[in-house]
């Protein structure tokens, strides 16, 4: 008989992604967990001093110490000719000269510039042996004045951070009709201009970077394990700009990652340290970052001070907008320091249409740890922008802030839209997006609620914000990836991949797809990625990529399964190829009941004898391909606050968040990014920030008892709708969803905040919005007079 019923369908159903059950029964699988015979650990001696130069360090009584095997020095790095670190990315000075790019040695070579700076490594048979080497370690330092504060790093009296590029200018981005936007400036009816700071903050990963080195002396090969989003690239890195061997010789494998956010993309001094060191010794050597060493030490992000404009018709229409920022890059460029600042300002378009838009961005060195993407990348910094200085716009003109910006929205018949500032957007419904967030939040009622809350002492406010940005980019050059299916003789499958899973899900989102294409069973599919020598090729995860492009890769190796399956079930059934059809798994002669299934045919494919002559045995293919542009996800915020007058407390009473991520493949996964995209954004708008001090550069924020996480308290419960536009941009119309959360929680919020200010007569203030800062500004209020 023929099988007619449908075959099931997963693609958009809530399957619980596999590897959360063992992250939570403790069954993960981490760097931390690789134990590797005779291995030795290694402690990395850091900077105290923001700038100082320092004497060559003595290491003679450390290298006598009992358990020590080996200490290293700038000296050391120099004499076996390793490499700096390197930018991955260009920039240009005014005059078109290319950026300046200092020396970035793994280990310090006369003078340190950040408080956390590695001056020295000590590989010793346990940590106390490494320790108290440390103390022993004779190093003279000459401190030297420094500058940590982005709006003071461009000062004509700064300190400069690095005397050969004469100022500390790193790099000048503009892009833009700067004319254009200063003639509607000289014309608009109105005016609104706002300073704002995006503060510096850090990833905070649950699993601290960490890295094992392993040197085989038999093949002259490395191995890297170690916690990151891009092993190819990673290694690519190591190979080229540092050990200077060729790409062949070093293994990266990289298991579970305990987060990652963008700040373990780019290879660290650590990476190459171990490395390095395996080599010397002749055996495995581990480092473990502690907590206090990672807030020195690792990749911070954010940290701009941007002055927006908007221009204004009588009506409220938009007719410009202009950004001039300070990028705080830190003292130092790693791979990918150069990108957030600058790659993603077409977000300052927003989804309205602004007929002129100008933005400058100066890159400025500072005595502090080098920046690098983290969870948004420029995306954030560019919304916040624009949805702030709206907010400011709506209170100057009196209007309702949603009515602002419905009058400004891209209608849904408008697309593709170009909108004349780097994007072009291909889809959206973005009126729609503003009017489901309403409807949730009950905005038209909120002012009700805010007069409950003032009789009962509380001030309360609401926010909104509309995001939009830029996934599986950059747009007309999207990054290709790699996938390959391999069956085995029983019809199981192994998936590999150049993409990586740590949080998004992958293990179950691309068996879902496939599932769809091969009606293959998720427990007959495993997927493998994070390892050079398994996968040949693959761009890693980053920029909400894995999703559109990983699901685009499973159609198109489903394809070639298929196509191949089909010759071999011609010829099994003695059937012509053209006779053959795929559905439901099986291989059927159209019209009669003769079919083989697809593990039929994956044993058929292992027998040679019973294989089409010429073909060679094994059921497998693989594709490397790119997305045909990127996509552009959507949504609108809406935060309401409660906010405490006598303590400055902040309490979130209600969140909703509508998203545009095109086709959902697992509602249960997307709604897990946005949660944790909110949290996050959450965390940098109302406590995180990392503080140096503005005389010594003395980092003060280096733990938890002065870095203020959020907690689970803090968190409320997120109401999240999916409003999906299909995406030409690829194959299943997918887009991205792991940066959205972030990208709209952080303007909606420090609106809502703002907004309950504003009402009671304080001022606006700048993230993060601690109680002190907010009742500092209520209590200037009172002294001014303002009710």
């Amino acid at each position: 008989m023929t099988n007619t019923s449908a075959p099931e369908t997963l693609i958009g159903q809530p399957v619980p992604p596999a590897a959360n059950a063992r992250f939570v029964t403790g069954r993960g699988f981490y760097t931390d967990d690789h134990r590797l015979p005779g291995e030795a650990v290694m402690l990395v001696v850091r900077s105290p001093y923001a700038s100082a130069t320092l004497d060559p360090i003595d290491t003679s009584v450390a290298k006598g110490m009992s358990g020590v095997l080996d200490v290293l020095t700038g000296d050391d790095v120099a004499h076996a000719g390793l490499g700096p670190l390197r930018s991955l990315i260009e920039r240009t000075r005014p005059g078109g000269k290319r950026h300046f790019e200092p020396l970035f040695p793994i280990l310090a070579q006369g003078e340190v510039n950040h408080v956390g700076f590695p001056v020295a490594a000590i590989i010793a048979e346990t940590m106390p042996d490494a320790l108290a080497a440390a103390d022993c370690l004779n190093i003279t330092y000459h401190a030297r004045p420094s500058v940590t504060d982005t709006r003071l790093c461009l000062a004509s009296d700064a300190p400069l951070v690095w005397a050969d590029a004469q100022s500390n200018l790193c790099f000048q981005h503009e892009i833009g009709d700067e004319a254009k936007v200063n003639t509607a400036l000289a014309q608009a009816a109105h005016i609104v201009s706002i300073d704002i700071d995006v503060s510096r903050v850090s990833a905070n990963p649950m699993e601290n970077r960490n890295a094992i080195g392993d040197y085989d002396q038999r093949t002259g090969r490395y191995t890297l394990i170690t916690g990151t989003q891009v092993v190819h690239d990673l290694r690519n890195e190591l190979t080229r700009s540092v050990l200077r061997i060729p790409e062949a010789d070093l293994r990266v494998i990289s298991p579970d990652v305990g987060g990652a956010f963008g700040m373990k993309i780019a290879a660290t001094p650590e990476h190459a340290l171990v490395l390095w060191a395996s080599r010397r010794l002749n055996r495995p050597v581990r480092w473990q970052a502690t907590r206090m060493e990672a807030f020195a030490s690792d990749w911070h992000a954010r940290d701009i001070a941007s002055t927006v404009t908007l221009a204004l018709d009588k009506d409220g229409h938009f007719l410009a907008l202009k950004l001039d920022s300070i990028a705080n890059l830190g003292a130092y460029l790693c791979a990918n320091t150069l990108h957030s600042p600058v790659n993603n300002l077409g977000g300052l378009s927003g989804p309205y249409s602004t007929p002129a838009i100008f933005a400058r961005v100066r890159g400025a060195f500072s005595h502090a740890s080098p920046t690098s993407p983290y969870r948004g990348a420029g995306r954030p910094e560019a919304t916040y922008a624009i949805e702030r200085v709206i907010d400011a716009a709506a209170r100057q003109l009196k209007m309702d802030p949603a009515a602002l910006r419905r009058r400004n929205l891209i209608p849904a018949d408008a697309f593709p839209y170009a909108t004349g500032f780097i994007f072009t957007y291909d889809s959206g419904e973005f009126e729609k997006n503003l009017d489901s967030a309403l409807a949730a939040s009950g905005w038209s009622t909120f002012p009700q609620r805010r007069i409950t809350s003032e009789k009962n002492g509380k001030l309360r406010g609401i926010g909104i914000a509309n995001a939009i940005e830029i996934a599986g980019g950059p747009a007309g050059t999207p990054l290709e990836e790699f996938m390959e299916i391999r069956f085995d003789a029983a019809g199981h499958a192994s998936i590999l991949t150049g993409l990586h899973s740590h949080g998004q899900g992958l293990e179950t989102v691309i068996p879902q797809v496939l599932h769809d294409q091969l009606q293959l069973p998720l427990e007959s599919m495993r997927v493998i990625f994070g390892d050079t020598d398994l996968v040949y090729h693959g761009k890693g995860a980053g920029g909400s990529r894995s999703a559109a492009i990983g699901s685009t890769l499973a159609v198109d190796v489903a394809r070639k399964i298929i196509e191949k399956g089909r010759k071999i079930a011609a010829h099994a059934l003695e059937a012509s190829e053209i006779d053959i059809e795929f559905a439901a798994g099986r291989f059927r002669v159209a019209g009669t009941d003769r079919t083989l299934t697809l593990a039929d045919v994956a044993r058929l494919a292992f027998d040679r004898l019973k294989l089409p002559k010429g073909m060679e045995p094994g059921l497998a293919a693989q594709s490397v391909l790119s997305p045909h542009n990127a996509n552009f996800p959507n949504g609108c915020h809406v935060c309401e606050i409660e906010i405490d007058p006598e303590t400055g407390v902040v309490g979130i009473i209600g969140y909703w968040a509508v998203e545009d991520v095109g086709r959902v493949l697992n509602p249960l996964v997307v709604e897990g990014q946005v949660h944790g995209g909110v949290a996050q954004g959450l965390g940098q708008a109302l406590s995180e920030q990392i503080v140096y001090d503005g005389e010594s550069g003395q980092l003060i924020t280096a733990s938890f008892l002065d870095y203020a996480m959020p907690r689970a308290r803090d968190v409320p419960s997120i109401t999240t709708q999916f409003n999906p536009v299909l995406t030409k941009a690829n194959t299943l119309g997918v887009k991205g969803a792991g940066e959205a959360g972030t990208v709209g929680a952080i303007p909606a919020i420090m609106n809502a905040i703002n907004d309950a200010l504003t009402h009671a007569g304080a001022s606006e203030i700048e993230m993060p919005a601690t109680p002190l800062k907010i009742w500092q500004a209520l209590q200037n209020c009172r002294k001014d007079g303002r009710p």
